[in-house]
């Protein structure tokens, strides 16, 4: 129980931290390809909710997969398209002007966030795939 609660918090501030994100992206403007939004959208916005819906049903462990995976996967797109590889994306182009200070806090919250997803993740599996003891 006290894991679901913690996941729904945590999935609760990162879409408060990546939609804040976005309405930089779209203010600045910095598009998105369709590939990219496509990812954004059912990996970093749908799959966190589904996967906080399951932490409270009988699936938590396929609820727990799913979080430390889109925790996981968002922590590595943000690393790729942040820091990494050089496009109006990259923190580096974007000015702290304007919008683009939200961009930057932002870009590096979602990381920050996201990370704390992957520990519940894997907090939750070990927690919920203890094996019982045999006496």
């Amino acid at each position: 129980m006290k894991i679901a609660q913690y996941g729904t918090a945590l999935v609760v501030i990162h879409a408060i931290v990546h939609g804040l994100h976005g309405l930089a992206h779209v203010e600045i403007p910095v598009p998105l390809s369709i590939l990219q939004s496509l990812f954004v959208g059912i990996v970093i916005y749908a799959i966190p909710i589904i996967a906080v819906v399951l932490l409270w049903t009988q699936f938590y462990r396929i609820g727990s997969w799913l979080l430390l995976g889109s925790m996981a996967a968002s922590v590595l797109f943000g690393i790729y398209n942040h820091l990494i590889v050089i496009t109006p994306d990259h923190v580096s182009q974007v000015s702290f002007e304007g919008w683009g200070l939200l961009f930057q806090i932002t870009a590096i919250l979602t990381l920050i966030v996201d990370g704390f997803g992957c520990w519940i993740g894997i907090w939750a599996l070990k927690t919920f795939q203890q094996p019982e003891k045999i006496i």
